[in-house]
């Protein structure tokens, strides 16, 4: 359904503006408000005026703005540029070629005549200047014959509530396919002007998807020099620049007002008539036509994958970032094992005997992660004695914040003295390691180990004798596969 319609009365155009709203709606939204609302009539010569709906009337149940309108026989620009549109995708004139007989006439009056309607829109908003107007053409009204470059451009809060129901009645993305929501001024005069003149010159739209206000932002269309290879160069390099300008990562270095003005030269004659649209494209050869069309098929396949992976991670961000963390702690901890078990102490060069005496000794010193590098599938009580041990004194140094080192090794206190009591002392003395069976050519050896232990906080010592077995393991480095213990006090 159109929302906007022009009608006749008294052989006098009348536009009218359907609201969407019955009487009781009407007045609750306060909609009358916008009959003050001004709309601007702008003149080829650069002179305006102000215009103002005249009243509202009930018309089918809905509530309408009225208005004369001062353009005869007047269009809608949009409607203008809608009608030579092909959803196929770009067409590719070679005027050059073509003779009167063999060009679709009625095809080439319409896209002149949406040309010479889009340059008198830009005329009209370069006049205009600061002055704020409706940016969107389906309120932009311009005479079919364009005899005299007159522009209406519409209220624009009573214009886009009309604009809006149409597009839901057609279930578009945008009540504006022609404008960028996050342009202003004249960056979005130049870049609507660029939508229209590249809907023209290719007979396509440069945003054809349902989510045009999104490609607009991220630059999602196909390049000028792909959709019309054989348009004029510095007219397709100012389609191009006003098209970046809602693009943030690459804006256009080219001016707002300087593409506008690019424009109006370019279309233009020297005495302000249009340029014939023919004059406008170069001869292509057929070569030329076939790698435009490999390079246009290559870019649409590399850009759908580019904007299929850009707006999986904008539309889950939370979650990639969620994923992308967990991956990077997972990491971490694989690689923190990997370290750690690089790190690891190993018994590597050691002797059968050695093993046994660095055993007891990290025994000593409460070094349970050597004690496990010691032992090859032994039980490990004493290594949980040692784990125990540490246990106990990591809580002493907490609690006594003066208390640096609250076990003394056994055989450092035997060294100085072997004084009693000696609650502090822990650890093995008076170790002798005797060889029973086996031997380091073999791959199973076993040792008797009688020793001292001194228990923490006892002054009577456990007298222990283990009987040993060690076994290369699969680095062929000898470790402790059994011990088998008898102990008194």
């Amino acid at each position: 359904m159109q929302y906007i319609n022009i009608t006749n009365a008294d052989n006098n155009p009348v536009i009218y503006f359907n609201t969407g709203l019955d009487a009781r709606s009407f007045a609750r939204t306060k909609m009358s408000q916008c009959i003050t609302e001004p709309g601007y009539v702008v003149n080829s010569d650069g002179t305006h005026e102000v215009w103002k709906p005249g009243g509202v009337d009930e018309v089918d149940g809905f509530m309408q703005f009225w208005g004369r309108l001062p353009l005869s026989n007047a269009q809608r620009l949009d409607h203008l540029i809608n009608e030579i549109s092909d959803s196929r995708g770009p067409v590719i004139i070679d005027y050059k070629k073509l003779t009167g007989g063999e060009l679709d006439s009625s095809d080439l009056a319409k896209r002149q005549n949406a040309l010479r309607a889009v340059i008198y829109w830009i005329r009209a908003k370069m006049f205009l200047g600061d002055t704020h107007t409706i940016r969107n053409p389906g309120a932009a009204f311009i005479c079919r014959d364009n005899a005299d470059g007159k522009v209406f451009l519409a209220p624009e809060n009573i214009a886009n509530r009309c604009l809006l129901l149409e597009s839901s009645d057609q279930k578009q993305d945008s009540p504006d396919r022609f404008n960028s929501p996050d342009l202003k001024g004249l960056d979005s005069a130049a870049f609507c002007a660029a939508v229209m003149i590249y809907s023209i010159m290719s007979k396509t739209h440069p945003y054809p998807s349902v989510n045009n206000s999104q490609d607009m932002r991220d630059g999602i269309f196909l390049p000028v020099s792909l959709a019309v290879p054989n348009l004029n160069e510095e007219l397709s390099g100012l389609i191009q620049s006003a098209l970046m300008l809602p693009v943030h990562e690459k804006k256009a270095k080219t001016r707002a007002a300087d593409i506008l003005s690019g424009f109006l030269k370019l279309l233009t004659e020297k005495d302000n008539q249009i340029r014939d649209i023919s004059a406008l494209f170069n001869e292509i050869t057929d070569e030329k036509l076939t790698q435009t069309d490999v390079e246009r098929k290559n870019f649409t396949l590399r850009q759908n994958s580019i904007i299929k992976t850009k707006r999986f991670f904008s539309r889950n961000r939370t979650a990639v970032l969620i994923s992308f963390f967990s991956f990077l702690f997972v990491l971490f901890i694989a690689f923190s094992m990997i370290d750690s078990y690089a790190r690891r102490p190993t018994t590597e060069g050691m002797h059968p005997e050695n093993v046994i005496h660095a055993y007891f000794n990290a025994f000593s010193n409460l070094d349970f992660t050597f004690m496990e590098a010691c032992i090859w599938g032994a039980n490990k009580n004493d290594v949980n004695a040692a784990v125990n041990m540490t246990a106990i004194v990591k809580t002493r140094q907490a609690y006594e914040a003066t208390l640096t080192s609250p076990v003394i090794p056994a055989s450092v206190w035997k060294e100085n003295g072997g004084e009693l009591p000696a609650p502090d002392v822990f650890g093995v003395t008076d170790i002798i390691v005797t060889h029973i069976s086996g031997s380091e050519a073999g791959s199973s050896i076993v040792f008797r180990a009688d020793y001292y232990l001194w228990p923490f906080y006892e002054e009577i010592p456990y007298i222990r004798s283990d009987l040993m077995t060690l076994k290369l393991d699969r680095k062929n480095n000898w470790r402790i596969t059994e011990i088998a213990r008898t102990e008194k006090q």
